[in-house]
């Protein structure tokens, strides 16, 4: 689903929310504009402003020692302060949420933009949903960097965005169960069980951009290979994949770097190193530390 104003203007901003989960240096390399979540660690709020306000260390040490985290979106008014001045610089914008499946910051985004299309006509603003989350959702902004600058323009970059943002895989490893006993994820009898047996979830995105469990596994080791073997399962060509990888992970990177070079010695022509990141204050605020995450491009989601 996505909104858009029309006008002929070619000049526009590419723009997507912080949960991107890639580093600031890298979108302003990118040329990607963003705007920040923001979370509450025992009741102060800091804008989700990669790593800044609060570094990812002290973040997850904080809650790996219970500290209690909250997290807002972006409201209709602050989207509203931070499109107006794209606008009267008379930039277009193609702006890319944070799944709907996971958060309403799409509808207030779409919303913001209805407004704003009245007092801007000119203007064009696509709104679009990305289905997706933390570097996944990065790496198909990263994407689409590289296609506007191979000369893509607006119109046809939301036509692409609309027709492959499912085949963006997302494929998750969770070994520390407390943070989504925690948040309700997971209920307490389960979770207890799950912890003395030591299982670990593999999760992924679905088709509506929700996190859904799909298997698990005992011992963290053996996530680890099932983790990489998603990616042998569901990367386009198999083997043969060319494209990027991300991974991103919450205060354990070791475990991602452990995927990663599974992955770099099973994939012999990826499109450079495997890109590991942080995942951000606003998504770490539900997963806690422990969580793995590994991002390709793959055959379209349908479940």
């Amino acid at each position: 689903m996505w909104t858009k104003v029309r006008n002929t203007m070619a000049d526009f901003i590419l723009s997507c929310c912080s949960t991107v989960d890639l580093k600031e240096e890298h979108l302003t390399k990118r040329d990607i504009k963003y705007v920040c979540f923001h979370y509450t660690i025992d009741g102060v709020t800091y804008p989700d402003d990669f790593g800044k306000s609060m570094s990812f260390d002290a973040f997850y040490g904080a809650m790996a020692n219970g500290a209690d985290t909250k997290t807002s979106q972006v409201n209709v008014d602050e989207y509203i302060a931070y499109f107006t001045p794209f606008l009267e610089e008379g930039k277009d914008i193609l702006h890319v949420s944070l799944s709907s499946g996971i958060s309403g910051s799409y509808n207030s985004a779409r919303i913001a933009a209805e407004d704003l299309s009245a007092k801007y006509p000119e203007r064009k603003i696509y709104i679009i949903d990305s289905l997706a989350a933390a570097s996944g959702f990065g790496l198909l902004m990263d994407e689409l960097a590289d296609l506007r600058d191979s000369g893509m323009g607006i119109d046809e970059l939301a036509a692409w965005l609309e027709e492959n943002k499912l085949k963006m895989h997302h494929w998750v490893l969770t070994t520390d169960l407390t943070h989504l006993i925690k948040g309700g994820r997971v209920s307490k009898v389960s979770g207890w069980f799950g912890t003395v047996l030591k299982i670990c979830p593999i999760i992924n995105v679905n088709s509506e951009g929700k996190l859904i469990p799909r298997s698990k596994i005992r011992g963290k080791e053996k996530g680890i290979e099932e983790l990489a073997e998603r990616m042998v399962q569901f990367a386009q060509n198999g083997l043969d994949y060319s494209g990027k990888c991300y991974i991103c992970h919450s205060n354990c990177y070791a475990d991602a770097r452990k995927v990663a070079d599974i992955i770099e010695k099973k994939f012999k022509k990826l499109n450079g190193k495997v890109l590991i990141n942080s995942i951000g204050t606003t998504i770490g605020s539900h997963t806690g530390p422990g969580t793995t995450a590994l991002f390709f491009w793959g055959d379209e989601r349908t479940l």
